[in-house]
């Protein structure tokens, strides 16, 4: 039997368990059977924030990050090219500081955007400031 990892579905929050042979074939969730990568990073909130970080057995990359900031705006289609790179060996999400100013609190997010790589529900890795597509993918690959 080989070994598997959990991946958390991005549509309906299902944590699924799926063959690590398997992850390049398109898997698709159990419970709502769309697909776990999208190529497209996650929406996080409040509400499912450490459901993604603690049962996905994936890195999960999260950009911090503010409608009203500048530098994000202009970092977020890098990240959306980002994820179509770096899934499905990490997934790539977002969380909206203004909308969940407790976590953005609680992980210390001073300046945004803020990258921060999560393994096992921990951070690992932490990097302020907007990046290109090939910043955030190398910056990435380093500290998976």
């Amino acid at each position: 039997m080989s070994e598997s990892l959990h991946i958390v579905c991005p549509h309906c929050d299902g944590v699924n368990r799926v063959p690590l042979d398997r992850l390049d074939q398109h898997p698709s969730c159990g419970k709502c059977h769309q697909t776990l990568f999208t190529a497209h990073p996650v929406e996080l909130n409040a509400g499912n924030f450490n459901l993604h970080i603690t049962r996905c057995d994936l890195p999960v990359l999260v950009d911090f990050w503010a409608p009203w900031c500048g530098p994000c705006k202009m970092m977020a289609p890098a990240f959306v090219q980002a994820a179509g790179k770096l899934e499905p060996a990490m997934r790539l999400a977002k969380l909206d500081t203004e909308q969940a100013q407790e976590l953005a609190a609680r992980y210390n997010i001073r300046s945004i955007p803020t990258l921060a790589l999560f393994k096992g529900g921990r951070e690992v890795a932490r990097q302020a400031g907007a990046m290109d597509v090939n910043g955030i993918v190398s910056w990435a690959k380093s500290k998976g």
